[in-house]
């Protein structure tokens, strides 16, 4: 899967953005993490630096050759050890019940069907595996900015945007794929200016049993 492009892109903007914020998110995110992980679509590998060492090992899955190129070089100096593979949400190169938790880190806005990328999800966590999200999602309850998404989504946003789409309810995904969601902050990002993809959802959800 390739997109130059908005790979390079990618990797201008997401320092900016860790400064303004994101990386206390991803810090959020994997705090208390631990056992062995998949992430999916790690891109340039922004969350590795933020991985707590009870972590044993993390599978970081990214279809983006660039993009890729990037993680592999922060997995170098990331401080638990980090394999970066080839793969894509919905066929991840892990065997099932292989993870204590699956990492997704504003990907699911960008995949083709998110009920396969989670059906993935589930079947590479083991019994009762963890589910770190921090995705950013439709805006319900400001029916102006949903409007503002939906339109973005129909026209240019996912062709400049690597795919993504802004208008999801993630976390109803989320429980429907057969998740129970125990955690989850609702909140705008960056704070100070709103944009398609300023609502964000950040949390932790089980496997239900």
């Amino acid at each position: 899967m390739r997109r130059p492009l908005f790979a390079r892109l990618y990797t201008r903007v997401r320092p900016a953005m860790d400064e303004q914020g994101a990386a206390e998110h991803r810090r959020r995110l994997l705090a208390g993490t631990q056992g062995r992980v998949v992430e999916v679509g790690a891109g340039d590998g922004g969350n590795f630096a933020h991985y707590p060492t009870d972590v044993v090992s993390v599978l970081a899955v990214e279809p983006e050759p660039y993009l890729r190129a990037q993680a592999q070089r922060q997995a170098a100096a990331a401080p638990v050890p980090v394999e970066v593979v080839e793969g894509t949400a919905d066929h991840l190169p892990a065997p099932d019940a292989s993870a204590d938790a699956v990492v997704v880190s504003l990907v699911l806005c960008s995949v083709p069907d998110q009920a396969k990328a989670l059906a993935e999800v589930r079947r590479v966590l083991r019994p009762g595996g963890e589910l770190r999200f921090y995705e950013h999602v439709a805006a319900a309850p400001d029916r102006t900015l949903a409007t503002v998404q939906r339109i973005s989504d129909a026209t240019l946003w996912p062709l400049f945007a690597g795919g993504c789409h802004t208008h999801r309810d993630t976390a109803a995904a989320i429980t429907a794929a057969g998740f129970d969601i125990e955690e989850l902050d609702q909140f705008e990002f960056p704070p100070d200016h709103k944009t398609p993809a300023s609502p964000h959802i950040l949390g932790r959800a089980r496997l239900r049993a």
